[in-house]
């Protein structure tokens, strides 16, 4: 996605609050008063990449990655997944991973990694499926696991 993309990544990102709230670390109300620019810019950082999953042209999903500024510098990070509840069981969500997982290659990354709520038991199947495996440094919490991918 371009900068030019941020009012359907602002129209997913709403939605996803509003459907899944226990499965981000932000609000609908927090987001929902962002402008222009803050939407722009979280669709097109340079520390990051945002994506947006299309079925029969409609847009069904996001997903983004970002180098997290003071965080190891072999590790990539997944965020704001979603997929609309119509669009799921297509492989929405590995196509989404499939490309945060390219970008992250191409940043020379070594791992991606990603953060599951407590409960989120089909995000958690679906990163199974697409080959993360829970982080043995990071113990899960009530709040949720870390889970990584090797990129290499």
């Amino acid at each position: 996605m371009s900068s030019d993309d941020w009012k359907t990544w602002r129209e997913l990102r709403l939605a996803a609050l509003q459907e899944a709230p226990y499965a981000f670390g932000s609000t609908y109300e927090r987001e929902r008063a962002f402008g222009e620019p803050e939407w722009r810019v979280r669709v097109d950082s340079p520390a990051g990449a945002a994506f947006v999953a299309r079925l029969d042209g409609e847009p069904v999903g996001i997903a983004a990655g970002y180098l997290p500024p003071d965080g190891d510098d072999d590790v990539a990070m997944l965020v704001a997944m979603w997929v609309d509840p119509a669009a799921r069981g297509q492989r929405v969500a590995e196509r989404l991973v499939t490309a945060v997982v390219d970008w992250a290659r191409g940043t020379g990354r070594g791992e991606l990694e990603l953060e599951t709520t407590a409960g989120n038991d089909a995000a958690a199947r679906a990163y199974e499926r697409c080959g993360f495996t829970p982080f043995a440094g990071v113990p899960s919490t009530p709040d949720g696991s870390v889970w990584r991918l090797p990129l290499r």
